[in-house]
């Protein structure tokens, strides 16, 4: 393809793109830029592997340290494994983009999105996620777009559209809206409690917007003779699909009709008759046209079988307004919660349950040396809050290999913790960083929002004193024609075989997280406006089980939690307190057994499991860092003794030097002859020498001085 090169006037900001000069063998590639910051994605497209029934769509997302003009660290100094950050952009590509593809196509598709040149004030992950429909075009691959995304920021009143990195962390939303020209493809918000109304009226306006790049995505196409590919699906045999249609309509009818609530005992239950049919098909003569084709494929069987069950499920909802376990719509299963039930050596712990969904959050709190240090292109170089989710296959009844987070733990754990950020106390206010790890126990659909119910739960049995509990609810869909059902606190079956998990959490104020992910190709803003209010009520329901079992946070941490205390000293006395090559700072925590941790501003942390070990590191702290006076009288202690004179601490980690003729108003023969190493000594401060050296006297110190030396000393 022939250099073309576009500029898209958007909302008083140019985004202009560059195609046919990057990456010439991929199926489509494009550079999209705003600003300073510019991202190449390339879509390619392979044929498809035999036997593959889903389709296999990658999305990567990659960040080289060059586009901010920084060299990697670590021993390596190259990029290795990718940050959190980069595999949630991964992840808000990829959710917008996988439901537009034809639901028959099977082949390969790859779709690589790579920041290389990036500014501090426009964010990439937007620019990749529309650049990825505009890639996925140029490739001319089957696609249901074109798709857009832009980011909502709330700057006082007014919302903006694709806000700085400083507007973002100044207001009150963060919130990325994806559209096709359906409607609303996704969401990803978060938010500092803001009113449903208003989280409603912000992603309007974000879709007015995706509107506008939608356009300008045809128009681009339209120029460059582009036209959107629509091939015809494959033609399928339906002997195979008839024969057992056949054989499972009635009964799974049936087994849908018992409301049963277990899915274990459900899932029983559907697969003696999926087994019964297999049992079938295999006793059939081997020239029978159902068994030639079962053989030629075979998870033919798995497939019918789901959409049966996906469309009598479906109906039933839609006709009946009832659900597979018996709810009503707008129904939440029964929910109980419990405190405090690790031992206490663990910080804080809560149970959440909601029907077979069993989540288990557990609080660490940590000094702030363990904060979370982030190596990406982002503004934020530490993290003080850490919300780490797990789900081991038992919790699904499964066994399968272990293995590091994947993509899907990584986005709940940071869904999770975007819900709770905007309640937890300020740094100055509470200095601890903090650890949530939720463990889920048993999934029977929305452990995320579990997780979030779950960790507040967690963070008030740890004495830590957020502003307000949060918990969350998920909303599910079922759209069939012009007839639309909402269903909440969707559980696993709904979500698999539904429209739509919207998952929505927050306060009894407002809401602080959202995330919408949609299996068809979007949704008009009526029916995103009712899932948001009807989401309301049951995160209300929820959240007043939730302080049945813990009210308010607790007045006092586990025994087992570090102790912190905090002071400012001169930034200019840092480099005093650390040592040369750390020996001084060394010294103090293997004395007190307190660890210390300072900041550039003089913010110095002290911590430790036994309060007295940090009262000491404090003192010495202080007593080093106190700017002293000549003729300061204090209470001190005799270190050492030499030939010309003895040393006394007279402040913790402060020591000065008493001549010998300064030990008393006679002259004194031996040092010896007047102190003695431990020796209790009333000392006042002669002078300070050029060298910071302190020179001390016992002469001249009046009794009501040597008093309140004594009693200052006493209180320290």
């Amino acid at each position: 393809m022939e250099e073309f090169e576009k500029s898209i006037s958007f909302d008083g900001r140019d985004i202009r793109l560059k195609i046919g000069l990057f990456a010439p063998q991929a199926g489509g590639a494009v550079l999209i830029q705003s600003e300073d910051t510019a991202v190449l994605v390339a879509a390619t497209r392979a044929p498809g592997r035999e036997g593959i029934d889903f389709l296999p769509l990658l999305v990567d997302y990659e960040e080289r340290m060059y586009a901010a003009g920084r060299i990697p660290g670590g021993f390596l100094r190259r990029e290795g494994r990718p940050p959190e950050k980069a595999t949630l952009i991964s992840r808000l590509i990829d959710r917008p983009l996988r439901p537009l593809f034809p639901n028959w196509l099977r082949d390969d598709i790859q779709v690589v999105a790579t920041t290389v040149s990036m500014d501090e004030r426009v964010p990439p992950d937007v620019l990749a996620v529309t650049g990825a429909s505009i890639a996925v075009l140029l490739a001319k691959i089957p696609f249901n777009g074109p798709m857009a995304a832009v980011r909502v920021g709330l700057v006082g009143d007014d919302f903006i559209i694709n806000p700085t990195y400083k507007e973002v962390e100044e207001g009150d939303l963060d919130l990325v809206v994806a559209g096709s020209p359906e409607g609303v493809i996704m969401v990803e918000a978060g938010a500092n409690q803001l009113p449903e109304q208003d989280m409603i009226e912000a992603i309007d306006f974000g879709y007015e917007a995706v509107r506008d790049l939608i356009q300008a995505q045809r128009d681009l196409i339209q120029e460059l003779g582009i036209e959107q590919v629509a091939e015809e699906p494959p033609v399928v045999d339906m002997t195979l699909e008839n024969f057992i249609r056949e054989r499972a309509t009635d009964p799974v009818k049936e087994i849908l009709g018992r409301f049963e609530k277990d899915k274990n005992v459900r899932d029983a239950a559907l697969d003696q008759v999926k087994e019964a049919i297999a049992t079938e098909i295999a006793e059939l003569p081997e020239e029978d046209p159902v068994k030639v084709a079962a053989l030629a494929n075979e998870k033919a069987l798995d497939n019918v079988f789901k959409d049966v069950t996906k469309k009598l499920m479906r109906r039933q909802v839609i006709e009946d307004n009832v659900r597979v376990d018996g709810r009503k719509l707008d129904e939440v299963r029964p929910i109980s919660c419990r405190v405090g039930v690790l031992p206490r050596r663990v910080h804080g712990s809560g149970l959440f349950n909601r029907g077979q969904t069993q989540v288990l959050s557990v609080v660490t709190l940590g000094t702030p040396g363990e904060a979370q240090e982030l190596d990406d292109l982002h503004p934020d170089e530490e993290k003080r809050y850490l919300h780490h989710y797990n789900m081991p296959p038992y919790s699904v009844g499964e066994t399968k290999p272990m293995r590091s987070p994947g993509r899907r733990e990584i986005g709940h754990g940071a869904l999770a913790e975007r819900a709770l950020v905007p309640v937890l106390p300020k740094k100055e206010d509470f200095p601890y960083v903090i650890r949530v790890v939720s463990e889920v126990l048993s999934s029977n659909g929305s452990t995320s929002m579990g997780s979030v119910s779950g960790s507040t739960l967690a963070l008030m049995d740890a004495g830590v004193p957020i502003t307000k509990p949060v918990s969350g609810a998920a909303m599910g869909l079922i759209k069939e024609g012009d007839e639309v059902r909402i269903l909440t606190d969707i559980q696993g079956i709904e979500d698999f075989l539904g429209d739509m998990d919207f998952k929505v959490a927050g306060t009894d104020t407002g809401i602080t997280a959202l995330q919408l992910d949609m299996k068809i190709n979007g949704l008009p803003m009526e029916i995103i406006a009712q899932a948001i209010n009807q989401a309301k009520p049951a995160r209300l329901h929820i959240l007043s089980k939730m302080l049945e079992a813990i009210s308010k946070p607790r007045s006092e941490m586990s025994p087992y939690a570090p102790r912190l205390l905090t002071i400012k000293i001169d930034p200019e006395m840092i480099g005093m307190i650390i040592g040369p090559g750390g020996k001084t700072i060394k010294g103090i925590t293997e004395e007190t057994g307190a660890k210390i941790d300072i900041e550039d501003d003089g913010t110095v942390t002290i911590s430790s499991i036994d309060g007295e070990s940090a009262k000491r590191a404090r003192a010495i702290i202080q007593g080093m860092t106190r700017k002293l006076n000549a003729g300061d009288v204090y209470a001190g202690r005799v270190t050492r003794i030499i030939p010309i004179g003895a040393f006394v601490e007279f402040l913790p980690g402060k020591e000065g030097m008493i001549h010998i003729s300064q030990l008393a108003d006679y002259r004194v023969g031996k040092v010896e002859d007047e102190v003695s190493v431990g020796d209790e000594v009333i000392v006042k401060v002669r002078e300070i020498d050029s060298r910071g050296r302190i020179n001390l006297t016992r002469l001249g110190i009046h009794p009501d001085e040597a008093a309140a030396a004594r009693q200052a000393a006493a209180v320290n």
